[in-house]
């Protein structure tokens, strides 16, 4: 595996991403799976109001959202995410193939959406849309 790169090296920066899932077997995919030299993982959170709390400690440029989850759903968690960082990139990954909540999740600030389960590829050409 390649060293992480800091700012300026090749030209890239380095970009920051959140995983937030309720799922532990989820978040280490995601974090095991990307692979976009770029990202960084800063932290995870297993629900929204987790996210918000390491949101403010990491700062993070990308956030991967979940939807169904306890204590704050990721729909609510968009909405206050994108109030905090207007510019924050947001790929919501759930089994939610309701195109209804895909919409809402559109609406309030998210920028990608991709169907559990999905493949590394899946994952990994989401996340390059995102930061292109």
């Amino acid at each position: 595996m390649s060293a992480a790169r800091g700012n300026g090296k090749g030209g890239k920066r380095t970009l920051k991403l959140l995983i937030v899932d309720d799922s532990n077997i989820i978040r280490r995919r995601i974090e095991r799976s990307q692979q976009l030299e770029e990202l960084e993982v800063v932290g995870t959170a297993a629900n929204g109001l987790e996210a918000l709390e390491m949101f403010s400690k990491t700062d993070p440029d990308m956030v991967t959202m979940d939807l169904t989850m306890p204590q704050m759903d990721g729909i609510e968690c968009i909405s206050k995410l994108v109030q905090l960082k207007p510019a924050i990139r947001i790929l919501v990954i759930s089994a939610l193939a309701d195109k209804a909540t895909a919409v809402e999740a559109m609406e309030r600030g998210a920028n990608g959406f991709l169907n559990k389960p999905f493949t590394d590829r899946q994952l990994n050409e989401a996340i390059a849309e995102l930061i292109t």
